[in-house]
């Protein structure tokens, strides 16, 4: 799984999130193995709430119960999960929970980041997780559960007025076989014969840099992907790439017309301080009142593994950047051992 939008050159069939049913298929998921689909393998209860890919059979294993991925979920939906997944873990229908929710991310990318319907949607979210906090109480489990509220990336304001690289002005564009997404990385499947050329001139376009698959920097852990492109192009901050501008992502602002600008965007340099997500943890395994020093996206695999007593499987990630944050820290190589006490609700947000 290396983006929201992908290719397979072998199969001619494409993944595009959330919009056509070849993107169900196991071909894109089965190239790593999600920790819904371990701890269901070492016999433990996962419900799964619009979470995606919850409802593919992901190397011959679904979790217990999933509701399947929602585009845009209502806040009632995310107040519904939320209730359900509490006394699921309370009842003993689930060791873990988790939860994901787009409406932030949704409103941040219409509106803009530091837009009113974003912050009501923040909003939004915090009065579901004050009532999500009694609930907790109510049913004595503060000392049981514990609670991960994390998301993948933040959000920064875009102009298409200024900042949009079209590339029918840059090549030949019946040069290429396949083009997939559009914003800050773009991927590109050359013509037989036509990847130097295509190279050479993009190498030269102003606000983008281009990247050959094994060129692309270590640090984005995305070069050995199976899906990804022979060629990759990467967006300077706020700039869009896009094959032209009649094909940029409008959206319908109620007019009936898909004829409104998007203000804000992700999937930028993760350099870029604006890329940064949020991380927020408690419960009987976190410490109280401590505030960890930053870490990576690849790091919370470890965290989610660590408190559901699963060993990880080879990742990205560092322990020595998460275990501060644990009480039990004395070993940087955690011991796993699941306690059947120890309950886990992941709340996973596209976060701005």
């Amino acid at each position: 799984m290396t983006g929201n939008y992908m290719w397979d050159p072998v199969t001619n069939l494409s993944f595009d999130i959330g919009m056509n049913p070849d993107s169900l298929r196991p071909l894109w998921w089965n190239g790593s193995e999600p920790l819904w689909v371990t701890m269901t393998k070492a016999k433990k209860k996962v419900s799964m709430y619009y979470w995606p890919g919850c409802e593919i059979e992901i190397l011959g294993i679904r979790p217990n119960y999933c509701i399947p991925y929602e585009n845009v979920p209502t806040d009632a939906n995310f107040s519904n999960a939320v209730n359900n997944a509490i006394e699921s873990l309370s009842n003993g229908a689930a060791d873990m929970a988790a939860i994901y929710y787009e409406r932030i991310d949704v409103e941040g990318h219409r509106f803009g980041p530091s837009s009113y319907q974003r912050k009501n949607a923040v909003k939004a979210v915090d009065n579901v997780l004050l009532r999500m906090s009694k609930l907790i109480k109510d049913k004595n489990l503060q000392n049981d559960l514990n609670v991960v509220f994390f998301s993948d990336h933040g959000m920064t304001d875009i102009d298409w007025m200024d900042k949009v690289i079209e590339l029918k002005n840059c090549i030949n564009m019946s040069d290429v076989i396949k083009v997939k997404d559009r914003g800050p990385v773009v991927s590109l499947w050359p013509e037989k014969g036509k990847e130097n050329e295509i190279y050479n001139k993009l190498k030269n376009v102003p606000h983008m840099t281009v990247y050959r698959k094994e060129d692309i920097p270590d640090r984005f852990y995305y070069k050995k992907g199976k899906f990804v492109s022979p060629l990759t192009l990467v967006a300077e901050e706020r700039w869009f790439i896009v094959e032209s501008r009649e094909s940029l992502p409008f959206w319908d602002n109620g007019t009936g017309k898909r004829e409104a600008w998007q203000k804000g965007w992700h999937g930028y340099d993760n350099e870029f301080i604006d890329m940064r997500g949020i991380f927020f943890a408690y419960g009987p395994d976190f410490k109280s009142n401590f505030r960890a020093a930053p870490i990576r996206s690849v790091d919370v695999y470890n965290v989610m593994c660590k408190i559901a007593g699963i060993p990880p499987l080879p990742n990205n990630g560092s322990w020595s950047r998460v275990a501060c944050m644990l009480k039990d820290n004395a070993n940087l190589a955690p011991a796993f051992q699941w306690s059947s006490s120890v309950l886990g609700l992941i709340l996973f947000s596209l976060f701005v």
